[in-house]
């Protein structure tokens, strides 16, 4: 390799990173719309997520992409670690399809959609809608969307160009001779690991092995660890995309890295193991481009097929090689699986983890509100560490309860899991929307927009107000305060009072001509994260009074016309504290 390559693989490796960051960020903003509610579908099971997996890896013709995007996802929230799993393992089954149609000739056939579809066209076609889409739209889900298809674009070039900057390797006889003159297994295995990761595409990877394959220079014996170690090696592109991620998205990567190395362990030591033995009659059999091929397919279908009953263990694995750091989890200290035994003992700890991801909520909410008026890096880095926190607790949570639910249970107990598993939801979903305003005022910081003296004003009474229902809830989980969880309705129907008259002035202030639209966009956001916290917050209360109070019964057969007989007025004490709250939050604002 000259300088010149050196320095356009430094090229092609810093874009393919500024691809990834790209994408994550507009993943970000599309996380709490209909992109992760439609991943949420496609992955809600194992089988769907290998299917989804395989799907992708077969269209663009490489499972290091798809492996990339799907740390993408995990790294922005949208897909959790477990979700993910299904999907690496579907594109090691999806990207072989290349192979097969190597086997027919040349990818590059009078075929206009594969054509389409292979990275290097895919790429800058979708970098140049992405930059339209950016350029075009200002602000809202559109220029979101062309950040997405800006960053994904860029993804692909930079592995394409990553590969054309290492081309020169592949034409030198001495270095495509390397796939053939080792007859060491392990020796195989390191050799095509390292030059699928030095090429950067186990694709281009088996495509030399076919050529070769071709001239009758290849037997079993010699193909098959080398294609073992070329499923290692394109991990490579994956661990480099990890670069400056998640914890989670760290562990994907992780995820496909050890999901191909186990699976070229057990298959060497089970194949070689048995030629030894009994002696297999194919060993030493000359392969052709479409014996290649079928190996290819077949040994990622095994590997799938072996290790798809173990997805839950190899996320283990994962987490234990990768732990998280800092404070102890309270996952791991608290909800001891020998307690599900004790129905009593698994719930009042699972119901302590709860008031734990309550606190953790109210702490992101009132660090996103502070960057609304002071915006400060070091908040929000801590605000994003803890909704980190908050999806890891709620997920091992869930299973938890989930497990605890299969046990023998009092009907007093099985209707405690189900509030608790509310409840999580619901302070889960509040952290997101706290994250939510921590992305509108860092939208505001990045292009130097300010919010008038007059919309702060008006947007402290509300944050005031859901403040105050968001302490109070918190509160009534971790004192078993059901009078505490009743002050929480009338704080949220001032919330929403208080939403309609900003909502109404804004209007007003944009016929005016005294806000813009960005300014004005990134304001009606920060309303409807609030009102939606301020909603959650409701549920949770309404959770604490069934378990707490005498009106449970009421709200477990029917919680909407408990809500409606309140709001109708049928109770004095809720009249008392609504006119009690209104005055204080939404008649300052009404008077201006």
């Amino acid at each position: 390799m000259s300088i010149q390559d050196i320095v356009a693989l430094l090229g092609a490796l810093a874009v393919f990173l500024f691809g990834m960051s790209t994408m994550t960020s507009g993943l970000e903003k599309l996380a709490s719309g209909k992109l992760a509610g439609l991943l949420e579908k496609l992955t809600d099971n194992i089988l769907k997520g290998v299917l989804l997996g395989a799907v992708v890896a077969g269209m663009v013709h490489s499972s290091a992409a798809t492996t990339v995007m799907c740390i993408g996802f995990v790294n922005a929230g949208i897909l959790k670690l477990r979700q993910a799993v299904g999907v690496i393992m579907g594109a090691n089954i999806g990207t072989t399809l290349t192979a097969q149609i190597l086997r027919l000739g040349d990818l590059s056939s009078d075929s206009l959609l594969l054509a389409l579809l292979r990275p290097e066209m895919l790429g800058p076609i979708m970098a140049f809608a992405g930059i339209l889409f950016y350029s075009f739209f200002n602000s809202g889900r559109k220029k979101t969307v062309g950040q997405v298809l800006l960053g994904l674009g860029l993804l692909f070039i930079g592995i394409k160009s990553m590969e054309t900057a290492l081309l020169p390797l592949t034409e030198l006889e001495s270095f495509r001779m390397l796939f053939v003159k080792f007859s060491n297994p392990l020796l195989g295995i390191t050799v095509g690991a390292l030059i699928t990761a030095l090429i950067q595409s186990s694709t281009a990877s088996v495509g030399i092995l076919q050529a070769l394959a071709a001239n009758g220079l290849v037997t079993f014996s010699s193909a098959l660890p080398i294609i073992m170690g070329q499923n290692i090696g394109t991990c490579i592109t994956a661990i480099l995309s990890s670069i400056g991620a998640s914890r989670n998205a760290k562990r994907t990567a992780a995820v496909h890295l050890y999901f191909n190395v186990i699976g070229t362990l057990v298959f060497l030591v089970l194949l070689y193991g048995l030629n030894a033995v009994v002696g297999l009659s194919f060993w030493n059999q000359v392969m052709d481009r479409g014996s290649i091929a079928n190996l290819h397919s077949v040994f990622n279908i095994a590997c799938t097929a072996l290790l798809l009953p173990f997805n839950r263990l190899l996320v283990k694995l994962v987490e234990w090689t990768i732990p998280d750091t800092g404070a102890s989890d309270p996952v791991s200290t608290v909800l001891d699986p020998r307690f599900l035994s004790t129905p009593p003992v698994a719930l009042e700890r699972a119901r302590s983890v709860v008031v734990q991801m309550a606190e953790v909520a109210l702490t992101n909410y009132n660090l996103a509100v502070g960057l609304i008026a002071d915006y400060n890096t070091k908040k929000l880095d801590t605000l994003n560490e803890n909704e980190e926190r908050l999806d890891h607790i709620e997920g091992v949570l869930d299973d938890y309860l989930v497990k605890l639910s299969r046990h023998s249970l009092t009907s007093h107990d099985s209707d405690l899991v189900s509030d608790l598993l509310h409840a999580l939801s619901d302070f889960e979903r509040i952290g997101d929307y706290a994250v939510n305003l921590s992305e509108e005022a860092t939208a505001l910081e990045e292009q130097g927009l300010h919010l008038s003296p007059e919309a702060l004003e008006e947007l402290h009474c509300l944050t005031g107000a859901v403040e105050e229902a968001l302490t109070t809830v918190v509160s009534a989980y971790r004192d078993h305060d059901s009078q505490a969880a009743f002050r929480v309705e009338p704080l949220e129907e001032v919330v929403d009072l208080i939403t309609a008259c900003l909502r109404e002035r804004h209007v007003e202030r944009l016929k005016q001509g005294e806000c813009t639209v960005d300014v004005g966009t990134q304001f009606l956001e920060m309303l409807i994260n609030l009102e939606r916290i301020s909603d959650h917050c409701s549920n949770a209360a309404v959770r604490v009074i069934h378990q707490y109070s005498e009106k449970g019964a009421l709200i477990r057969k029917d919680p909407h016309t408990y809500l409606q007989n309140l709001h109708r007025g049928d109770s004095p004490e809720f009249n008392r504290l609504f006119a009690a709250d209104r005055a204080r939050y939404y008649e300052p604002i009404e008077e201006k």
